[in-house]
């Protein structure tokens, strides 16, 4: 379980620096132009893809078990981290308390945000359920 919980940590960590570079581009250049579901819909599957990627090397790396309850938590641990980072960022960066974060998850731009984190958080799942399948 070790080598899932700091392969979910390193998880998180990518992802999220990646996230963070690509919201700032969002916002100062896609919202503007094409508002702010357009500008989601275009950083979601460039975030899906760096997922696919960033889980298969780390379960590789760190020789993830391949068993279902080993890849939920590699991507529960990163999920959780994800969200607890979301909810700091979002009160010491924009002022948000939790509630006005949550709230905003109800918008359609936020609805498709919170659907590509938790498929982010799936991902390494669904790798090992499509490496079985082959």
């Amino acid at each position: 379980m070790r080598a899932a919980v700091s392969a979910g940590s390193l998880y998180f960590a990518i992802v999220f620096a990646l996230g963070f570079a690509l919201g700032a581009l969002r916002m100062s250049v896609l919202v503007p132009r094409l508002g702010e579901l357009g500008a989601v819909a275009l950083e979601v599957p460039v975030m899906l893809a760096a997922s696919w990627s960033a889980s298969a090397w780390l379960t590789r790396s760190f020789r993830v078990p391949r068993t279902s309850v080993a890849r939920l938590a590699m991507g529960g641990v990163a999920l959780a981290l994800l969200a607890a980072a979301e909810i700091t960022l979002g009160m010491l960066l924009f002022g948000r308390d939790a509630g006005t974060q949550l709230a905003a998850l109800s918008t359609p731009p936020g609805l498709l945000g919170l659907g590509s984190q938790l498929a982010f958080g799936l991902v390494p799942f669904v790798q090992l359920q499509w490496m079985l399948r082959r």
